[in-house]
């Protein structure tokens, strides 16, 4: 949590974090301005201080949301250190930056950057810095970042703005079965009201108006059909007609408007009847699914749940990760992963990282999946959780999890 930056800076020896970058949308930034759309602007947090934001003139009426202290580049020298250096901007910013942590009482010691930009940028901005300031040690954590540490636990307002985000999504996802529960079936195919075949680019758009009128936005959602559901990232062929009997693997990981905090689930549907291959696998999937929530423990080793799930997959006669790595076919993913600003956070639920542990404020997907593109398939069945102050894990995808959407004259599982 964002109370937890002080411990960790000074189990790290950090005695400020930089946070810069460009117009790019800026997880770091964001996150310790509190959620306020800066587009230029860089942070300074000093060890046990609340930080300064120092920004361009044209953002501060922007920047005062942070809730952070505020200062103008101009108003800190930044353009006399430019007029100095003729021209030099990578020399200007050095020295600006050595300018503002004198200010804040740093003379020298560690600090940390992060941010956003063009790798380019930022490459030569870091040789800058560390040619023309050599009494700082300027690091760049290789692993899992103070800030990626921080934000593996949600605070009060963090949660409060994931919940709205799933209420929203959920309404969405049951607009969605609604919609498709309305179409006609006209052989292997479905129609609109004007007797129109619907694509898969239509779902998806009325998906991406409900979100918007919602106050959300699609981050590239899945629907996906057939031998692309069989694939866990194809993102569905928008020309694609929707076929009666066909899996579909809907994945809807949207965030806030302009960018924020994420909500995702993934729904498998079939549209009036499932083939039995494919009922067996769905079913196959839920039995991983309660076998996850059957070994969730708080501060357990997070990897266990993966590995309970790869050895019910395994048994069952599926290929997995651990079984085979190459494998494209069977259960090809980790279990789950964090999810916040970014869609993919800490913690991981994976037999590969061993030292993840489930702890009061996370939150996280559970996923389980088969895939099998050569039948003409795949499934996947997700929510996302969080964890209690009491330890509980606590669904925040309520909407349910039938396998096949009724549709008038067709309804069941083929025999």
């Amino acid at each position: 949590m964002k109370a937890d930056i002080d411990r960790l800076m000074a189990d790290r020896g950090f005695l400020a974090l930089i946070v810069t970058g460009g117009e790019e949308f800026n997880t770091a930034r964001y996150y310790l301005c509190n959620g306020a759309p800066i587009t230029h602007g860089t942070v300074f947090r000093p060890q046990g201080g609340q930080g300064l934001l120092v920004c361009s003139g044209i953002e501060l009426a922007v920047a005062a949301e942070s809730g952070l202290p505020v200062k103008t580049a101009a108003e800190l020298g930044y353009f006399d250190r430019l007029a100095e250096t003729k021209g030099d901007r990578l020399e200007a910013t050095a020295l600006h930056w050595r300018d503002v942590l004198r200010s804040l009482g740093i003379s020298s010691g560690k600090i940390a950057l992060y941010g956003t930009w063009q790798i380019n940028k930022s490459i030569a901005l870091y040789q800058r810095l560390c040619d023309s300031l050599r009494e700082y040690e300027l690091v760049v954590e290789p692993g899992r970042s103070l800030i990626e540490e921080a934000m593996l636990s949600k605070d009060a307002d963090e949660l409060a703005r994931i919940h709205s985000v799933a209420e929203r999504t959920n309404e969405v996802m049951s607009l969605t079965w609604d919609t498709l529960a309305s179409l006609r079936p006209d052989g292997d195919f479905l129609l609109d009201e004007g007797g129109q075949r619907v694509t898969i680019g239509d779902i998806k758009a009325l998906v991406r108006r409900e979100l918007m009128a919602r106050g959300l936005q699609d981050t590239h959602m899945i629907f996906a059909q057939g031998a692309d559901a069989g694939h866990p990232h194809k993102r569905g062929d928008d020309a694609s007609p929707l076929q009666i009997g066909q899996a579909i693997v809907f994945d809807l990981f949207p965030c806030e408007l302009g960018g924020g905090y994420h909500h995702d689930m993934t729904r498998t549907w079939c549209i009036g009847t499932a083939p039995p291959e494919l009922q067996a696998a769905y079913e196959t999937v839920m039995e991983a699914f309660d076998i996850a929530l059957e070994s969730y423990g708080l501060q357990k080793p997070a990897h266990l749940m993966q590995r309970a799930v790869q050895d019910y997959f395994e048994r069952a006669g599926h290929a997995t990760t651990r079984s085979d790595p190459k494998t494209s076919a069977g259960y090809t993913h980790s279990l789950g992963h964090g999810v916040g600003i970014n869609i993919h956070e800490g913690p991981a639920i994976s037999h590969l990282q061993e030292n993840e542990q489930f702890q009061v404020g996370n939150v996280l997907t559970i996923e389980p999946g088969l895939y099998y593109p050569e039948r003409g398939f795949g499934v996947r069945v997700e929510d996302l959780f969080f964890i209690s102050e009491q330890g509980e894990l606590q669904s925040l995808s309520p909407f349910h999890k039938d396998l096949v959407i009724p549709i008038q004259g067709i309804q069941g599982t083929e025999t």
